[in-house]
């Protein structure tokens, strides 16, 4: 199972049974119960030799780093918080480690919850107002263990109601019915220093022990720093102890201890001694007084007043057990509640709202050229406006962006203001999909926050020649263009088919084959219903890298191809564009131009290799005229001799020609075929939803034809 959820315990808590602190033991109560354990992850520093309570822990090793160690933890769990694609974040008693996620955590990517343990006055990172105004903007919830340690935080804030503060103290779940044979034993746990009241303990225990020899005491903690001579035959001190072994002794204790002279921010020790039925006395500092209901507060802390309430409970048997049971049955802050609180609020993190309003729709950002420099000339050749249409037939938003119009005009290497643009775009819209169509503008860097900030699938599709096989133009340039960051693109869409595709760095599961897809809004002259075509062939060449002229000087292998049918034919009256003198066409006077022609030719640059072909394929099938290819491209595996006419080389294509010229009947009956199946397998609203299908792995998903052979 996914470890969706991140617990960061503070850098000097450890995390196993035999040096478990405050926080820890939290962690590992709340754990115990809730039915997001298996999708939680603790991170904490624990020495190999010790085991740590639960088997789902991370150790983040420092290698004995001696400088800016909080800093160096910290980073190395954002590091792991990223590598593993953690959504929630839990961070215990460091505001210093969560304030380094503000920064970090740049469209929410994170949901960020913390809880305080201390007074947030002492911590460092919480210190000031500025410093707790901006945990509060920027931490989905924050939970305090007290009211008094949330007042604390509060200090100099006005409005302390907030929505995303509540007080979740730390809880036990009782045991079932309090131990009869309890031992007539006096418990002390914690530091052994003076903050803590050790020496009050001490003070008032001797006497006890003096008066009552049928008593004995215990105190379990440590503190070098501290050193205190008594010696007591029925006082046992130890050093420690692990937390279960702790409940044990409570569990065979009468009274409990906890004489606190510093504020406590809420005293675990007294709620789990009571618990376990213990009569426990406290002192009224900080957060004690919300432990449980009780009445057994030192009001004064020293020993005479400690003395007075242990000796009290002694002597009078009935109001032992009384406060015994009253204890027990009054212990509010049952672990299940805390629990059920702190899942419902990860659930709800964890629920993704986006998707759920929006269904199965994607948010998808188109990166590509829309012919705006054009002027919108070439719209019914386009890949990207039928790409971003498909998208949109399909019930996704769309966003399109055409990032030559932010290029610098003196200077296109320079990209740095348009991966702003797309990123800033990226923040604010937080796309689903991002489209790269035939460009290398959007940067590494970009191309990393998008992946790790935002989570989005990006996907790249190339319509130019990329293959040795085909011969067409600047193939390894092109190839070595879409190779770059190959890592943090998902799937690639190529019109060159990916068996054509050799010796590329991208992986074969990654690349796909694209068609040359058609929408039923750009495509719909229905050219077979013009009678009295005056022209039996069209062909049109477009030298899109000079404005659709060939270079002086230049050549081009198509042209060669023409002359030797003007050379080997003289009744087949021809319409050709972009060579002879003939200026190229765009959009309706093209149109034009095509609707003056029976039937007509796609020729492709290069060798003709495996469906590949030029984009005018779509423009003249789909728009109704009968259209000759090459053999060779294998167009003949998805259509009839009656839908689209093959030939194997000149003289077959003249003679074909020839035979068919005179019959319009036959023509438009092949053009209207031709038409209906490449509306049937090109359309866009297919053809996107195989790209959508295939980059995010939707089952069920029909193989389609291209895939076939």
């Amino acid at each position: 199972m996914t470890k969706e959820i991140a617990i960061l315990l503070p850098y000097k808590e450890k995390y196993s049974e035999d040096q478990a602190g405050a926080a820890s033991i939290w962690v590992k109560d709340y754990l115990k119960l809730s039915k997001l354990r298996d999708k939680t992850l603790v991170y904490g520093n624990l020495n190999p030799k010790f085991s740590p309570i639960t088997n789902n822990f991370k150790n983040i090793n420092l290698n004995n780093l001696l400088i800016k160690k909080n800093l160096q933890y910290t980073k190395k769990f954002y590091e792991y918080c990223v590598k593993k694609k953690h959504k929630i974040i839990e961070i215990h008693n460091r505001p210093e480690s969560l304030n380094y996620f503000f920064d970090k955590n740049i469209n929410n990517r994170f949901k960020l919850i913390f809880i305080f343990h201390n007074n947030p006055l002492e911590l460092r990172g919480s210190k000031t107002v500025e410093q707790r105004l901006s945990i509060i903007k920027n931490t989905d919830f924050i939970f305090f263990v007290s009211e008094w340690v949330k007042n604390k935080f509060f200090d100099g804030i006005t409005h302390k109601e907030r929505n995303n503060c509540e007080v979740l103290y730390p809880s036990i779940e009782p045991i079932n019915k309090i131990n009869k044979n309890k031992n007539k034993t006096i418990i002390f746990t914690g530091k052994l220093n003076s903050s803590k009241g050790y020496d009050i303990f001490l003070s008032a225990i001797e006497k006890i022990l003096n008066k009552y020899d049928e008593w004995d005491a215990v105190a379990v903690g440590n503190e070098p720093r501290e050193k205190y001579d008594i010696n007591h035959e029925r006082l046992k001190v130890y050093n420690w102890k692990k937390h279960s072994e702790i409940l044990k002794l409570y569990d065979k204790s009468s009274i409990s201890v906890v004489p606190s002279k510093w504020d406590e921010p809420f005293g675990r020790t007294a709620m789990e001694s009571a618990a376990y039925g213990c009569a426990t006395i406290t002192s009224n500092n900080g957060g004690l007084s919300e432990t449980f209901k009780n009445e057994l507060f030192l009001y004064k802390t020293n020993s005479d007043e400690l003395y007075k309430l242990i000796n009290k409970l002694i002597i009078n048997k009935s109001f032992l057990k009384k406060i015994k049971k009253r204890n027990f049955t009054n212990v509010i802050h049952k672990l299940s509640n805390k629990v059920k609180k702190l899942d419902k609020i990860k659930n709800f993190f964890l629920f993704d709202t986006l998707n759920f309003f929006k269904n199965k729709n994607k948010k998808i950002l188109h990166i590509s050229t829309f012919d705006e420099r054009n002027n919108h000339r070439l719209f019914n050749i386009s890949l990207s406006n039928k790409i971003s249409k498909g998208m949109i037939h399909n019930d996704h938003d769309v966003i399109n962006f055409s990032y030559r119009n932010h290029l610098g005009k003196l200077n296109r290497q320079n990209t740095s203001f348009t991966n702003e643009k797309i990123w800033d775009i990226c923040a604010n819209y937080k796309p689903d999909l991002v489209i790269l169509g035939h460009n290398n503008v959007i940067n590494q860097f970009t191309l990393e926050k998008i992946k790790n900030e935002i989570n989005s699938k990006i996907i790249l599709w190339y319509e130019d020649a990329l293959s040795k096989k085909g011969q067409g133009p600047s193939w390894r340039s092109n190839l070595n263009l879409i190779e770059n960051n190959s890592d943090l693109i998902d799937t690639y869409y190529t019109t060159t088919h990916p068996d054509n595709i050799i010796n590329t760095s991208i992986k074969k599961n990654k690349l796909f084959f694209l068609p040359m897809l058609v929408d039923e809004n750009i495509e719909n002259l229905h050219l077979f219903n013009i009678k009295n075509k005056f022209k039996d062939l069209f062909f049109a060449i477009s030298h899109g890298v000079n404005f659709g002229k060939l270079k002086e000087n230049k050549t081009d292998e198509r042209e060669s191809f023409i002359n030797n049918l003007f050379k080997y034919n003289k009744t087949i009256k021809f319409n050709i564009l972009g060579i002879a003198n003939e200026s190229p066409k765009w959009n309706y006077e093209f149109y034009n131009e095509l609707s003056k022609c029976k039937m007509a030719l796609n020729l492709s640059r290069g060798k003709p290799i495996k469906y590949s072909t030029s984009n005018r394929i779509a423009s003249l099938v789909a728009n109704g005229i009968y259209t000759f290819i090459d053999r060779k491209t294998k167009f003949d595996d998805f259509f009839d001799d009656n839908e689209m006419g093959f030939y194997k080389d000149e003289k077959d294509l003249l003679n074909k020609i020839e035979n068919l010229k005179n019959d319009e009947k036959k023509i438009q009956k092949y053009s209207k075929k031709g038409m209906k199946k490449y509306f049937q397998l090109f359309n866009n609203k297919l053809v996107t939803k195989y790209i959508i299908d295939r980059t995010f792995n939707q089952k069920n998903d029909k193989e389609q034809i291209w895939e076939k052979f």
